[in-house]
């Protein structure tokens, strides 16, 4: 997946756990951590919404495109 998500840059600059980003964005700790592992196929725009009003960030903080290698094709 060419979109890489940096939110574990963003909890260690907040110094903040995961279980407490969950809590007050008010997402589990499980879905969290889906989008916090580049698992998600998608994130709302009120949970990103959220995520960055509680890690005080812009969603570019969180969120970046990243090339594919197409050296293998």
């Amino acid at each position: 997946m060419p979109i890489a998500v940096d939110i574990d840059v963003m909890l260690a600059k907040r110094k903040m756990s995961v279980g407490e980003l969950a809590e007050r964005v008010g997402i589990s700790p499980a879905n969290l951590a889906v989008l916090k592992n580049g698992r998600a196929r998608a994130v709302r725009f009120t949970t990103l919404a959220a995520l960055c009003e509680v890690l005080e960030c812009q969603p570019g903080d969180l969120l970046r495109w990243e090339a594919e290698d197409m050296a293998g094709e």
